[in-house]
């Protein structure tokens, strides 16, 4: 059974997506409860877990309403267990589990926080890496150090290329503005500037892509690419050297 993914916008800009395999109904991240509440009623389907990517309040603050509501299992991150609503079970990588396409591998991803969790579902094809990458970004580095969210953005950058990418908020205009001050030339670039700004005229979002289209495009997952490096003047700089500055731009971006 192939997975069903809904993506549902909460709050100003947050996404939350739920996915229904051949085990049931999952939520990955709970800004608020009402659109989620609203997106399951129309299908038909009640809500069996929640998976919680990392602590921050744009992500948990419908937990506790949804678990009320549909008694559902709340899962997430072992190393942010003290900052999150009651956990069913803490998760760590290895945690492996989940039948067929809803088949989820548990990945930490720190950085953006110290204990965040991207869920990836190998067999779907899938990936939901929350405040980790982003579309053409990446998150802050508010409690982790560059050099961690580096090797963070590097582990997801290795899976499949084909891999769908859903993270967690619609920045992807901005991203691709700061983007083009990186690589002006970026032929692949240019052009999903303009893709993206049709899709948001339409109102569609833009925060799911594939991982091939960050490989060619989000300069935070090509500092270790030459050619960024000679436009930023750090030939002979460490790739997480590049990526550092790279995200010390975008801060004050």
């Amino acid at each position: 059974m192939p997975l069903d993914i809904v993506t549902i916008p909460c709050l100003s800009d947050n996404y939350a997506y739920l996915v229904q395999g051949p085990d049931g109904v999952c939520l990955v991240d709970a800004p608020e409860a009402g659109p989620i509440v609203d997106a399951l009623t129309a299908r038909g389907w009640t809500l069996d877990t929640i998976l919680i990517t990392h602590h921050h309040h744009d992500h948990v603050g419908g937990v506790e309403e949804l678990r009320a509501r549909y008694g559902c299992k709340v899962m997430g991150p072992k190393a942010e267990e003290a900052k999150l609503p009651p956990l069913d079970m803490a998760l760590e990588e290895g945690m492996n589990g989940g039948e067929g396409d809803a088949y989820t591998v548990p990945l930490m991803v720190p950085g953006h926080t110290l204990g965040h969790m991207a869920f990836h579902f190998p067999k779907a094809r899938a990936v939901f890496t929350a405040d980790s990458l982003m579309a053409c970004g990446c998150g802050r580095v508010f409690e982790g150090t560059p050099e961690m969210m580096w090797q963070s953005l590097s582990k997801l950058a290795a899976l499949p290329p084909e891999t769908m990418v859903y993270s967690g908020h619609e920045y992807t205009t901005s991203n691709i503005r700061f983007a083009l001050t990186i690589e002006a030339g970026n032929e692949a670039l240019k052009f999903r500037a303009e893709a993206v700004a049709q899709a948001r005229g339409r109102g569609e979002p833009t925060a799911q892509v594939p991982l091939s289209l960050e490989l060619e495009t989000n300069p935070f997952l090509r500092a270790s690419n030459p050619l960024v490096k000679a436009a930023l003047g750090m030939k002979t700089a460490s790739d997480a050297k590049v990526f550092a500055e790279i995200r010390s731009r975008k801060d004050r971006f």
